[in-house]
């Protein structure tokens, strides 16, 4: 499905979009204490932007840390095809290959399935391609592996209509100040960076300028209590039962938007279908 432009910043065809991911969805680096989960991320900046500009944009991201890209199939296409999103950002594959030495083809053939499956709803889909760690001590190595996963992953976005994120040519990158101290997760630059670069290859023109992070907007009384009163039901209270029951472990962790909604009002409050 061809995409449409837009005609003024912010805005574009979306009406609702939904991030699946693992912790660069989540936006891991970019602590945020007014955001959902603590962290804010190139994700969520993506969806200020489009909030920002027209009251009925809904978002959800349902990125999870440490997820596998199988898990975030497995975990995450469903619920997010039965949102009915019009946008939709699809990253997975990095921890298979950085902490498992998964096959990059291998891990090709499940994302093809599951572009195919939200190509198939009509919605925009973007995908990423792996950053270019180049010849660093420790992910030096795998280097070779990302750039094949990553030609796979221009092969499927082609064949499925898609939009290409290329972290890979984003030469901003290489900037030390782009990352988080653990050299693995973006920094607050970094996700303001690769925010500017999805919005660019959506063609959508932005307010977000090289180097200059755009803090996150304000909010009035209403919305910070509802925002407090969200965050304390679906992470202080949790975290408080697991001090109390430290052995639950069963429950996996689950996503800080998990259904569509408005971007600065409650998380996990329903848009209007």
């Amino acid at each position: 499905m061809a995409r449409k432009g837009a005609t003024s910043a912010g805005t574009g065809p979306w009406q609702r979009y939904v991030a699946l991911g693992d912790s660069f969805t989540a936006g891991l680096g970019d602590p945020e204490p007014l955001s959902p989960g603590g962290m804010r991320g190139w994700a969520d900046r993506i969806a200020e932007e489009f909030g920002t500009a027209r009251a009925d944009f809904s978002y959800a991201n349902l990125a999870v840390n440490g997820l596998v890209l199988q898990q975030i199939v497995d975990r995450q296409l469903g619920p997010a095809i039965a949102f009915k999103p019009d946008l939709v950002t699809l990253s997975a594959g990095g921890n298979d290959l950085v902490f498992h030495r998964r096959d990059p083809d291998r891990l090709a053939a499940a994302l093809d399935d599951a572009v195919a499956a939200l190509s198939a709803t009509g919605a925009t889909v973007v995908l990423f391609t792996g950053p270019d760690w180049g010849d660093t001590p420790v992910f030096g190595h795998i280097r070779g592996k990302v750039a094949v996963f990553n030609e796979n992953i221009r092969t499927i976005a082609a064949r499925h209509h898609g939009v290409i994120a290329d972290l890979w040519t984003l030469r901003q990158l290489s900037d030390s100040r782009m990352w988080d101290p653990d050299r693995l997760h973006f920094s607050p630059l970094g996700h303001h960076t690769i925010a500017a670069m999805v919005l660019d290859a959506l063609q959508v023109p932005h307010g977000l300028v090289p180097l200059h992070p755009k803090p996150l907007p304000a909010v009035n009384w209403r919305e910070t209590r509802a925002s407090d009163l969200a965050w304390a039901a679906h992470y202080l209270l949790p975290w408080v039962v697991r001090r109390i029951r430290p052995r639950d472990e069963t429950v996996p962790p689950g996503p800080k938007r998990p259904v569509p909604g408005p971007v600065f009002g409650v998380p996990g409050q329903p848009a209007h279908p």
